[in-house]
C-alpha cells in the first residue's frame, strides 16, 4: 500500500481543514470560485472530478459489462435502493431533525434525490468493488436522474408534505442543469476511460495496459479527491465556521443516512445473493450522492447564499469522511458475511498468497 493510500482519511481531513481556513481566511474566495462557473457547472470543481473520475474509469473492463446488465437481481436491487429507499428516508430525516429549518431541510431533501455518479468510483475502487457493476450502476443512475429528478423533487417537496398535513416548498428544477451535470461529471471521464482502455489494449496489450500504464494513472484519481474536496470546503467555509449549530444540525442525519443506507444496502445484496464485490458497488452508490449536482440545483434555484445551498455543501462535508470510513466497514464486513467468497479482497499482509488475484488486494484506488 502506498503512503498516499495508507494515510488517505488523515489526507482527505486535512483537505478538509485546508478549504475550511481558505474560506474563512479569505471570504472573497467563493465569489472568486463562483465566477468561474459556465452553465451552472463550476470549472475548478469540474476539473478537479474529472481527475478524480478518469483513472477509476479508465481501470474498468467495458468488455465484461454484458455480465452485470443481465444480473436482474443486482439491477433491480439498486433501482429500488436508490430511486425509493434513499428519496425517502433522507426526506423522512429532513422532517426528523429539521422541522424548523425549512431551508436546510429542503437543501438536504435535494441532497437525497441526487444519486451517486462520481465520487462513488473512488470509495467502491477503494474497497475493492466489482468496477464493472459500478459503472453500469452509475449510468442506470445517470439515466434516471434526468428522467425522474424534477419529478421526484416535486413528489417529495410538494406532493406528498401536501398529502402529509407538512409545509411544502415550490421549486423549479432545471432540466439542463440535470443533463449538463451528468453529462460532464460522468459523461466526459467515462468516454475518456472507455477510450483508454480500447485503444491502450489494442496498441500494447491488456498485460501492459493493467500492469504499466494504470499504475502510472491511479494516483491522480487521489490526487483529483483531495483538490475537490480543498475547493468544495473553501466554496462556503465562511458560513460553515460561522454557523456551526447549523452544521452540527444538518450533520446528524447526514450520518445516519450515510450509514445506514450502506448498512442496509450491504445486507440486502447479500441477502439476495449478491458476492461481495457487487454488494460493495450495489452498497456505495446507494449510500453515496450526487452532491455536484444537489450543489448546482441548490445554488440555481435557491441562490448561492441560501440555506439549501449550504446544505447541499453540508452535504459532501459528512459524506467524505463517513464514506472513507464505510470503506473500512466494507473490508471488515467481508471477510465475515461472505466467507470463503473469492471477490473478498485479501489482507496486504496475505496478499502474497493470493498473487493470482492482483485486484483483490487491499491496495486503495492504485490497486
Amino acid at each position: 500500500m502506498s503512503f498516499l493510500d495508507r494515510w488517505l482519511a488523515v489526507w482527505i481531513l486535512a483537505a478538509m481543514g485546508l478549504g475550511l481556513a481558505l474560506g474563512h481566511f479569505l471570504p472573497g474566495l467563493n465569489h472568486v470560485l463562483d465566477a468561474m462557473t459556465i452553465g451552472g457547472i463550476s470549472i475548478p470543481i469540474a476539473v478537479g472530478l474529472l481527475v478524480m473520475m478518469y483513472p477509476v474509469l479508465a481501470k474498468v473492463r467495458y468488455n465484461e459489462t454484458q455480465r452485470i446488465t443481465g444480473d436482474r437481481k443486482l439491477i433491480v436491487l439498486s433501482l429500488i435502493l436508490n430511486w425509493v429507499l434513499g428519496p425517502l428516508f433522507m426526506f423522512v430525516l429532513a422532517w426528523v431533525f429539521l422541522p424548523d429549518l425549512p431551508e436546510y431541510r429542503t437543501g438536504l431533501i435535494i441532497v437525497g434525490l441526487a444519486r451517486c455518479i462520481a465520487m462513488v468510483f473512488i470509495w467502491n475502487d477503494m474497497a475493492c468493488g466489482d468496477r464493472e457493476a459500478a459503472a453500469v450502476l452509475v449510468a442506470i443512475n445517470s439515466v434516471f436522474q434526468v428522467v425522474a429528478y424534477g419529478a421526484l423533487g416535486w413528489f417529495y417537496l410538494q406532493a406528498l408534505p401536501s398529502w402529509l398535513g407538512l409545509e411544502t416548498t415550490s421549486a423549479e428544477f432545471s432540466l439542463g442543469a440535470i443533463v449538463t451535470s451528468v453529462l460532464v461529471f460522468l459523461g466526459i471521464p467515462l468516454l475518456a476511460g472507455f477510450l483508454t482502455r480500447t485503444l491502450g489494449e489494442k496498441a500494447k496489450g491488456r498485460d501492459w495496459y493493467e500492469t504499466t500504464f494504470l499504475p502510472k494513472i491511479g494516483p491522480w484519481a487521489l490526487y483529483g479527491l483531495l483538490f475537490t474536496v480543498v475547493l468544495l470546503f473553501s466554496f462556503q467555509g465562511e458560513a460553515i465556521i460561522a454557523q456551526p449549530l447549523d452544521v452540527a444540525r444538518m450533520a446528524v442525519p447526514l450520518l445516519l443516512y450515510f450509514v445506514l443506507m450502506f448498512v442496509v444496502s450491504f445486507f440486502a445484496s447479500k441477502l439476495v445473493g449478491l458476492n461481495y464485490a457487487k454488494s460493495t458497488s450495489v452498497a456505495f452508490t446507494a449510500s453515496g450522492n450526487n452532491f455536484e449536482l444537489a450543489i448546482a440545483v441548490a445554488i440555481g434555484t435557491f441562490g448561492i447564499t441560501s440555506g439549501q445551498a449550504l446544505a447541499g455543501v453540508v452535504g459532501p462535508l459528512i459524506e467524505v469522511p463517513v464514506l472513507v470510513g464505510l470503506v473500512y466497514v466494507a473490508l471488515w464486513l467481508g471477510r465475515r458475511w461472505f466467507p470463503g467468497d473469492p471477490t473478498v479482497p485479501v489482507p496486504q499482509h496475505h496478499a502474497s498468497a493470493a498473487s493470482d488475484q492482483p485486484n483483490r488486494t487491499t491496495t486503495g484506488v492504485s490497486s
